[in-house]
């Protein structure tokens, strides 16, 4: 049974920091996409960053242009993907979701997600 944990959410003021984590399980994630996507109340999903597979155990990041500069996006090792988020805004406030998808598809869309963990609240105060 395939199964994503994402957790560190919590509350920070605004220009600080959390790590979200995400960890999966059920199957082995080498060549899988592995993103973080994030929903406010009331606003569409969007995503945030991803880490697909570029051959050997490399991965390639990508960032929504909203968080480059502050979130890195880290593939720790296959089945495990690790998003560090600096300099938070208020405008950060979202459920965030880390998700795997297999390799080729696009990176930014949700549809092209095969697995979702269940979200983790973070919330910065401004």
């Amino acid at each position: 049974q395939v199964q994503l944990v994402d957790s560190g959410g919590g509350l920070v003021q605004a220009g600080g920091s959390l790590r979200l984590s995400c960890a999966a399980s059920g199957r082995t994630f080498t060549t899988y996409t592995m993103g973080w996507f994030r929903q406010a109340p009331g606003k569409d999903r969007e995503f945030v960053a991803a880490t697909s597979w570029s051959g050997g155990s490399s991965y390639s990041p990508d960032y929504a242009d909203s968080v480059k500069g502050r979130f890195t996006i880290y593939r720790v090792h296959a089945n495990t993907s690790l998003l560090q988020m600096n300099s938070l805004k208020p405008e950060d406030s979202a459920v965030y979701s880390c998700a795997a998808g297999a390799s080729g598809r696009s990176k930014s869309a949700a549809n092209d997600y095969d697995y979702w963990g269940q979200g983790t609240q973070v919330t910065v105060s401004s």
